[in-house]
């Protein structure tokens, strides 16, 4: 297989997934499995949710004298047939006169394939190179779990190649890119004919990414291959977590796969987008209406999440 045909291997794993990254380091591999392409056609006709058990995922808003913007994590892939919807949730979205996700539209990847080029590959530096002969082993074993072979692969760059090790464990646990909670909720924004915007683009978020240090990368591609085989076990554990409420458990979440393992990842992934992501809403709350902005449930748990950063600017946040 040529390296043009690798890369549009890879891209193809992008297309429909690219609707945040920063879930958490092991969702970031969440974003970044599968084939499945969420055409317009299909998001105008979103499959029915099963009701979760309880009150469901966690919901959170802020309110001022002309303002409502409610705040809702999501998870990027998910399992057929997981139950996550609850009445609260669609009174909420129902509300709304507009939605904010973390891209606008996952569909549109026109940016992808040259940012691939960009900043995935680098010539002259295989990524064998940056391994020892025990992580050359593991990464031999990691990269056969995805169906390719190891020389296809060593172009990339590590923090590319660690995203491409960790989806295929995924995948073949049956978590489905196309049954996450975004695309669904961009399908019924788009049959209600609700406005869709984006706190970031694809290009933003890649370059986050791919501009992490060399040392960083190293490390962030050292902890896939420890614990590739264990991400479907993790996020399984997560949606759990996530449809009983439990905030603990997705901070816990949140901390194992940035902070701890290290400070770089953290900031990369959560820190820095959550601190903008914060100021939009300031903005967002200059204005009067209803939104409802729907991220990954990493963003809104632990550390730096979006909550203490409008805390910071102010902002109170409430869970409903």
């Amino acid at each position: 297989m040529t390296l043009q045909a690798v890369l549009g291997r890879a891209a193809s794993r992008l297309e429909s997934t690219a609707a945040g990254i920063a879930l958490s380091l092991a969702a970031c591999a969440v974003l970044f499995a599968g084939d499945a392409h969420a055409t317009e056609a299909q998001a105008a006709a979103p499959p029915p949710i099963a009701r979760a058990a309880g009150d469901g995922p966690p919901l959170w808003v802020i309110r001022d004298a002309d303002s409502t913007i409610y705040l809702y994590g999501t998870v990027h892939m998910l399992k057929p047939g997981t139950a996550w919807g609850s009445d609260k949730v669609d009174a909420a979205f129902d509300s709304a006169s507009d939605l904010w996700l973390e891209i606008a539209d996952p569909n549109d990847q026109s940016e992808l394939g040259p940012l691939i080029r960009q900043y995935g590959v680098q010539p002259g530096q295989p990524l064998s190179s940056w391994l020892t002969p025990e992580e050359k082993t593991a990464l031999d074993a990691a990269v056969r779990a995805t169906g390719m072979e190891p020389a296809q692969i060593d172009p990339f760059r590590p923090w590319f190649a660690a995203l491409m090790i960790a989806t295929g464990p995924l995948t073949v646990a049956g978590f489905d890119p196309a049954l996450g909670v975004e695309l669904n909720l961009r399908a019924r924004a788009v049959e209600a004919g609700k406005p869709i915007h984006g706190l970031e683009t694809v290009g933003q978020q890649m370059r986050g990414l791919a501009l992490m240090s060399d040392d960083n990368q190293k490390v962030y591609l050292r902890h896939y291959l420890k614990t590739w085989n264990a991400v479907a076990g993790d996020l399984d554990r997560l949606v759990a977590g996530w449809i009983a409420g439990d905030e603990t458990a997705l901070a816990e979440f949140a901390l194992e796969n940035g902070r701890a393992i290290s400070e770089e990842t953290h900031q990369t992934f959560l820190a820095r987008r959550n601190a903008d992501w914060a100021g939009q809403i300031e903005t967002l709350l200059k204005g009067s209406g209803v939104s409802f902005i729907a991220v990954g449930a990493g963003h809104l748990a632990g550390d730096d999440s979006v909550q203490e950063m409008l805390a910071a600017r102010g902002v109170t946040v409430t869970r409903e």
